[in-house]
């Protein structure tokens, strides 16, 4: 079982960005992107649940970022849009087979297999 983030780098304010994470030897159940950026404790981004799809998003990044994934890839992606230096962190992305209830989907301690984390760093 392996997840493998990419799609980090170094962007400009303003500039935009589109993560990517292949899963391999696990199906994408209910999905989510984390963030830890440098002195601070890892904070959902963004989530979609399996099965409605509902989505949820950190108030920091509504309007800005999207979350999707690609089924018959196998792959989920977070486009990030109108970046600032607040979001200057290490992304992680993470999924669980089964559903989500709404409310815990933004919850860390639901998922069970993360990736290896990809460094977003917004800087002029």
């Amino acid at each position: 079982v392996q997840l493998q983030a990419s799609g980090g780098g170094l962007v400009q304010p303003g500039g935009s960005l589109r993560l990517s994470c292949k899963l391999s030897g696990v199906t994408a159940g209910s999905i989510a992107w984390f963030r830890q950026a440098p002195g601070k404790e890892r904070e959902g981004v963004s989530c979609q649940r399996r099965g409605d799809g509902a989505t949820r998003y950190h108030d920091s990044v509504k309007g800005r970022f999207t979350i999707s994934r690609d089924n018959a890839e196998n792959t989920m992606y977070l486009q990030m849009n109108s970046l600032t230096p607040d979001d200057t962190a290490v992304y992680y992305c993470a999924t669980r087979p089964g559903n989500i209830i709404t409310g815990r989907c933004l919850d860390q301690t639901v998922y069970d297999t993360w990736g290896q984390g990809t460094l977003v760093t917004v800087s002029s």
